[in-house]
């Protein structure tokens, strides 16, 4: 059973900087790709940044140069470094992948408050 766990969230104040981390189990090839999104009270999920197997990147104009996607050392983690945070990244943060026939696969979510 595939399963993403997420981990890091917290409250930080605005200009400050978090990491998060989600860890994939249940798959025993390299996924391809994996995202990060994330959701604010009120508004739709969003994609924040992508990254694939070979490590391009991709990222939101909202976050761009603040955050950066990368891949674990461990198979199936990869990690958002925040910088600069700011009070509207406060959002719901979950970890993305889709595998096999277009099956999507969400972990649990972590919280990322920014205090102003």
């Amino acid at each position: 059973q595939v399963q993403l766990v997420e981990s890091g969230g917290g409250l930080v104040q605005a200009g400050g900087s978090l990491r998060l981390s989600c860890a994939a189990s249940g798959i025993f090839s390299s996924i391809n790709v994996m995202d990060w999104y994330r959701q604010a009270p009120g508004k739709q999920r969003e994609l924040v940044a992508t990254i694939t197997r070979v490590g391009s990147t991709d990222y939101a104009d909202s976050v761009k140069g603040r955050f950066t996607i990368s891949r674990g050392n461990v198979k199936n983690t990869v990690h958002l470094q925040m910088n600069s945070l700011k009070p509207e990244d406060t959002a719901v943060y979950y970890c993305h992948t889709r595998l096999g026939f277009g099956t999507d696969y969400w972990g649990q979510g972590t919280q990322v408050t920014v205090s102003s």
